[in-house]
Order: structure tokens, then C-alpha cells, then sequence
């Protein structure tokens, strides 16, 4: 039997601001398995962007466990932990993060050359290329962000996230600077990649947004206070005629 993705058992974590402490987290334990897709949602303070943190290997625990793939991601060193980082886990942020000077395609490159500098050139291009028609933006690749729609800088950003065929994708408030139309459209494609076997955990504190997921965690003073499955999974396709029906009666 092969180990969950993501193990984490009793983890609390406690920010100090001279004598004063605050507990983000409270002892939450989480397990998610390999193709799950998982929103994590909260009010503001609850928790969620602390235990995102921790799971991307950007923070550690205060206490408890976390396991990734069966390995103790709680007992790494600095320089495993970056290199987890950067091999086991995609990232993909509410503000798309794109270098503005380069191109879509040395912007999804960019991980490939942290990984590994000796990557043949052709190889490189190769795997840019088809990261980016998985996201529909090969005929964008030398396009600047500054000329790209911010649907299109996000979809740039989730390719850059998949170059390194990573364990774990995990989207902090994806859609949080998008409209209602692309928002949707960019959803399409997170239940597109899921669909193809990559596992998501998405931050998210919009409801609809939710709905594309297949599991919906909520937390409040850094604890889980409800797990359980999306029973009827939101389609894009209807949402969009919904939102198209909406707009038409507005105007």
C-alpha cells in the first residue's frame, strides 16, 4: 500500500511577537492522497495561509508531523527543503509572480534551470513548450506579461508550476485577482490538470470557487472544523452560461 501524499498529524504552530504568543495553528491533522483536489477554506486568521505555508515547505511547524510521499518533510534540513520545494511542489499565486522582463517561456523555464543547469537546451525547450500547450498558451511564449491578460499571466504561471512534473500543485487564492469569467475558465483548467492525475490544494475563501473542488476543509481558530467530499463537483461550462444568463439580465 503506498503512503498518502501528505501526512500531517497534530501540527500547531505559534507565531511569538515579543511576549506574546499566537497559536496559528492548533493541532491539525490532514491527510490527502495522490489525484485528491482539496480546498481549504477559512475566514480570515483562521489558519489557512499558515498551514498552506507549511505544506509548501516555506514554514515549519511548531509541533506535530508532516510527511510527504512517506518522508519526514518536519525533520529536513534547509537545503532539502528547497530542493522539495522546487522538485515535489508546483506553486501557483494570486498575483501570477511572473518575472516581468522575460518571456512567457523563459518564465516557465525558469524552475528547470533551478533544478538542474545541465538540462539540454532542446530538451528545455521541449518540456517549456509542452507545459505551456497544456495550458493553451504555446502561441504565447515570447510574449512579455505586461502583453498578456491576467487569465493569460495565470495560465503562464500554472504552466511554470508543472515543469518540474511535481507531486503536489498548490494555489494560493488563484482566481483572487480575476473576474467572474476568467475565474471560471481558470477553474476548467485546474479540473483539467486534476483530471490528468495531478493532485491540487487550493486556498480559497470564495465558495463557487470551492465547488470545482473534489473535498472542501474548513478551518476557524486554527482548527479543522469540517472535512468532507464535494457531493456534485461545479462544471465551468455551466457556470459560465449561469454567469452569461446573469450579465444579460443586468443589461
Amino acid at each position: 500500500m503506498h503512503p498518502a501524499l501528505i501526512q500531517i498529524e497534530n501540527v500547531t504552530k505559534v507565531y511569538t511577537t515579543g511576549d506574546v504568543e499566537f497559536p496559528a495553528l492548533a493541532g491539525v491533522s490532514l491527510t490527502v492522497d495522490k489525484g485528491d483536489f482539496v480546498a481549504i477554506m477559512g475566514a480570515s486568521g483562521s489558519g489557512k495561509s499558515t498551514l498552506m505555508h507549511i505544506l509548501g515547505c516555506l514554514d515549519r511547524p511548531t509541533g506535530g508531523s508532516y510527511c510527504m510521499e512517506g518522508n519526514r518533510v518536519s525533520a529536513m534540513a534547509q537545503n532539502e527543503l528547497a530542493e522539495a520545494r522546487n522538485l515535489k511542489i508546483g506553486f501557483v499565486f494570486q498575483s501570477f509572480n511572473l518575472v516581468p522582463r522575460t518571456s512567457a517561456f523563459e518564465n516557465v523555464e525558469l524552475p528547470l534551470l533551478y533544478a538542474d543547469a545541465m538540462i539540454p537546451s532542446r530538451e528545455r525547450r521541449d518540456r517549456v513548450m509542452n507545459a505551456l500547450a497544456r495550458v493553451n498558451m504555446q502561441s504565447k511564449a515570447k510574449q512579455l506579461p505586461s502583453q498578456l491578460s491576467g487569465g493569460e499571466q495565470q495560465r503562464v504561471a500554472i504552466a511554470r508550476s508543472l515543469i518540474n512534473n511535481p507531486s503536489l500543485l498548490l494555489a494560493d487564492e488563484p482566481t483572487g485577482a480575476l473576474d467572474s469569467h476568467t475565474s471560471l475558465a481558470i477553474m476548467e483548467l485546474f479540473v483539467k490538470l486534476n483530471d490528468e492525475g495531478n493532485t491540487i490544494v487550493l486556498v480559497t475563501h470564495e465558495a463557487d470557487i470551492s465547488s470545482f473542488t473534489k473535498r472542501q476543509v474548513v478551518l476557524r481558530d486554527g482548527r479543522i472544523i469540517r472535512d468532507e467530499p464535494i457531493e456534485q463537483r461545479a462544471s465551468a461550462r455551466d457556470s459560465l452560461a449561469a454567469l452569461g444568463r446573469g450579465l444579460e439580465e443586468q443589461s
